[in-house]
């Protein structure tokens, strides 16, 4: 009995040191309950990221074709946002945090509808709206994007108007090809 006892505790070492120079699997991960914590909120902030992704990266579909004064490019990646902003899930989120969402997200899929509707220069007056929405988005969600704010100071009568690029050159999509680069870099983010 004792040496059926020895044996099967050197075993048990065996294995233990076997397993502790062997990768985890996604198994043994999943049995630590900090750990499957821990694992959950990164999944959820990953789809929250990939989520907001999607919406950045129509938003400057949208950027890119008034800059090159495409109104029907604008209308399809209008179009296209409509579906994000109505898919997008607001949970992960603190209950403060979904008010506002739902508020930005409400507003913002409006302006999309309009943009995907509209001749371009109606799309260009929701876009000044809807840039300040994506802005005010990306400042409850955050983003692994590097994107640039940018400010035009004579759009709307010199009231002026923000967007969003993700380089660091201007590219008005205000103007459009009139006065392509008029503008400013207001600050970087991420």
């Amino acid at each position: 009995m004792v040496m059926v006892t020895l044996t099967a505790m050197s075993c048990k070492d065996g294995n233990q040191e076997k397993d502790a120079s062997e990768p985890m699997s996604s198994e043994m991960y999943q049995e630590d309950p900090e750990n499957q914590e821990h694992s959950g909120q990164m999944m959820a902030d990953n789809a929250s990221n990939n989520a907001t992704k999607t919406i950045i990266d129509n938003y400057l579909q949208i950027k890119d074709a008034l800059v090159a004064d495409d109104q029907e490019a604008a209308a399809k990646a209008g179009g296209k946002l409509v579906s994000e902003f109505e898919e997008f899930d607001k949970s992960d989120y603190s209950s403060d945090e979904q008010q506002e969402l739902t508020d930005i997200i409400e507003d913002a899929k409006e302006h999309s509808e309009h943009i995907a509707e509209s001749a371009i220069d109606h799309q260009r007056e929701h876009f000044d709206i809807l840039s300040k929405d994506v802005i005010d988005m990306i400042a409850i969600t955050g983003t692994n994007k590097k994107l640039y704010q940018d400010f035009c100071p004579m759009y709307n009568n010199n009231k002026g108007a923000q967007w969003l690029s993700a380089s660091k050159e201007i590219k008005n999509p205000y103007f459009g090809s009139k006065m392509m680069d008029c503008g400013n870099i207001q600050k970087e983010i991420n």
